[in-house]
């Protein structure tokens, strides 16, 4: 009943083959879609290289980077989409940054520092809006955006910090968004998952006790994999979320 043949779906934030962003790739190619995938350049080329080898039995028919402090690298970006696609069904966001520093178990909230703020923010929060702006204009059939989330954005998450905040912009975010782009049959909805091993999540000291904690008491007894999460993601872009909105899942 899943099945997104015909759709033409954009990705985000893939870094590596832990990334969660890549078990929603993986399922959405599944699942029928068109895929295409940004990565953020950088001057030795290196993720361009790794995350382009990655996603290379998906067939992606757009390869692009993408540095979202960049506005004019967001216009190229959905110009490039319009010009070989014509229109946009599915965005997936899966973007979110802060200094490392910030989230270290020595830090003091309190200390974070005003560039270390905007930056986090930037990156993880506005960075969606941005992005829905550009992809406003070609979801001309309506269509179907999904982020990130995490508890840290609800419930105070030891050494979370900073990323803490910008995921409860997030969260808002979401809802702003779904009832801005409602009336075009845009759905804006994330996908909040527990701790998982990814190079994102390394940066938050303690992870791995989390984890561990996370598996011992859980109802399943274990966390969720990279592919569950894509599940939940191939879902929520699919006609059998029809109605569903402005929801943190």
């Amino acid at each position: 009943m899943l099945d997104l043949t015909g759709k033409n779906a954009l990705i985000t934030g893939i870094a590596n083959d832990r990334s969660i962003a890549w078990g929603i790739a993986q399922q959405l190619h599944k699942a029928g879609a068109t895929i295409g995938v940004t990565y953020l350049p950088d001057d030795k080329g290196r993720f361009e290289k790794k995350v382009g080898e990655l996603v290379e039995p998906l067939n992606p028919t757009l390869f692009l980077p993408c540095n979202v402090q960049d506005d004019d690298q967001v216009r190229s970006l959905f110009d490039s989409v319009r010009d070989k696609w014509g229109k946009l069904d599915i965005l997936i966001h899966c973007l979110a940054f802060a200094n490392k520093d910030e989230m270290a178990n020595t830090f003091s909230f309190s200390e974070t520092s005003r560039e270390g703020f905007a930056l986090a923010l930037d990156v993880s929060t506005y960075s969606l809006l941005k992005l829905c702006a550009g992809a406003k204009p070609l979801m001309t059939d309506g269509g179907s955006v999904v982020t990130l989330s995490y508890l840290g954005g609800v419930r105070v998450i030891p050494n979370y910090n900073i990323m803490g905040v910008a995921k409860a912009a997030l969260e808002m975010s979401v809802r702003y968004l779904a009832a801005d782009l409602g009336p075009q049959n845009i759905r804006v909805n994330a996908v909040s998952a527990g701790p998982i091993r990814t190079l994102a999540s390394s940066a938050v000291s303690g992870i791995r006790d989390m984890i561990s904690h996370l598996e011992e008491v859980a109802p399943l007894r274990r966390s969720v994999s990279q592919i569950e999460v894509g599940n939940a993601a191939a879902f929520l872009c699919s006609d059998l979320a029809s109605g569903i909105t402005g929801q943190i899942l």
